[in-house]
């Protein structure tokens, strides 16, 4: 459906919770029409909505990061996503910007905050990094006259030499350690593996000169929060990028604020003890007159990835039961929510047998909010997954 709606200029300070979802779910753009045939630009424009794309291994139906387009775009090539944000050429770049996410490469610069936090944290005499700095030089020297390596091709490598410095699990973890710290980046994956280079044989040299003080980047990272939420707490502007200094979080909302760019308001049903909870939304929010459209979820899509937003906004009590014992399981291993409209009305199990190209719906459930006339846009959905 188009996107008609009007800004937020025209609504109360007060909003129903109805309102807030709509707006919501407006940010993350599901009021867009799905394209005929999803390119490259519709991929670039979706994440200018999310900011973020977060990776996960579990493959049992899809892998996580295919899921938000496929929601918001409908049915797309797997191969065009490879394209767009794996090849050598792309605008994108993993780091943890949430969990482990695909970033714009030109927002390095504002994740050296994180960067520099992970490095004070490990600069002590008794940190792994202190502990292991023979592992970590052997490591940058390798890809540095290497080039891009696979974590195997430095197994295959490796001296032989086995003491208190050595072991493989280390060499493993001094690849994280460094790319955390922004010395190393990804330069792609093979398969599912990451391939790790030194940041400057992936950064493009403008990009990694820019400095951005840390007040600066929190401001802009709870900036682009707002705008991809809608409409928030600070605990969910926190959480968009897992902003953990309240106290910088609270100043940027203040400064945001004060510059017009967020606007207080009251959602009813947003409480905590009785009491309203404060909440913002972003001054180029809008509000659609309705959603007709149905998607299924990953849990790891911005819309739900924050439990407790989940909660409050779509009255869905969430989480993922993979790491339940079997015979504990509700919902079932991989459980997917279903949106449609505004509400998230089921929970669908799903799990794709390859070696027939079928899609298996192993479980399904209906969550309070659903309606008799949700099953059939949820069975069309499921016919494009």
């Amino acid at each position: 459906m188009s996107a008609a709606g009007a800004t937020l200029s025209d609504v109360t300070e007060t909003l129903s919770a109805a309102q807030a979802r709509r707006i919501a779910l407006a940010a993350q753009g599901f009021t867009r029409a799905r394209p005929k045939g999803v390119s490259s630009r519709h991929v670039h424009r979706a994440m200018e909505r999310l900011g973020v794309l977060q990776i996960d291994s579990v493959n049992v139906f899809a892998r996580s990061h295919y899921m938000p387009l496929f929601s918001r775009l409908g049915a797309y090539e797997p191969a065009l996503l490879d394209r767009v944000f794996l090849s050598r050429t792309t605008h994108y770049v993993e780091y943890l910007a949430h969990e482990a996410t695909f970033i714009p490469i030109e927002d390095w610069p504002l994740w050296q905050f994180r960067m520099d936090d992970f490095r004070r944290r490990w600069s002590g005499d008794e940190s792994w990094m202190s502990q292991n700095a023979r592992t970590l030089t052997w490591v940058q020297d390798e890809l540095r006259g290497r080039g891009p390596l696979r974590p195997v091709d430095l197994r295959e490598d490796a001296p032989r030499e086995r003491g208190t410095w050595w072991d493989w699990d280390d060499v493993k973890l001094a690849l994280e350690h460094l790319w955390r710290t922004g010395d190393v980046a990804i330069s792609g994956r093979k398969g599912f593996e990451r391939t790790y280079a030194l940041a400057e044989h992936v950064i493009p040299a403008d990009v990694r000169a820019r400095t951005i003080p840390r007040s600066d980047a929190i401001r802009e990272l709870v900036r682009r929060a707002a705008r991809s939420s809608g409409v928030a707490t600070q605990s969910d502007l926190a959480d968009y990028y897992r902003i953990r200094d309240r106290a910088a979080v609270s100043q940027a909302i203040a400064d945001l604020s004060d510059a017009g760019e967020l606007l207080p308001v009251r959602v009813r049903g947003w409480e905590r003890g009785g009491r309203p909870l404060p909440a913002w939304r972003h001054r180029d929010s809008v509000l659609p007159r309705a959603l007709g459209s149905a998607a299924l979820l990953t849990p790891f899509d911005p819309v739900v990835w924050f439990r407790d937003r989940a909660l409050r906004i779509f009255d869905l009590d969430y989480r993922i039961e993979i790491y339940v014992p079997a015979e504990k399981r509700r919902y079932g291993y991989y459980s997917l929510p279903v949106l449609v409209g505004d509400r998230i009305v089921a929970r669908v199990d799903l799990k794709a047998d390859r070696s027939t190209s079928t899609l298996q719906v192993q479980s399904a459930w209906w969550e309070p909010q659903a309606r008799p006339e949700d099953a059939e846009p949820i069975a069309r959905e499921l016919a494009l997954a």
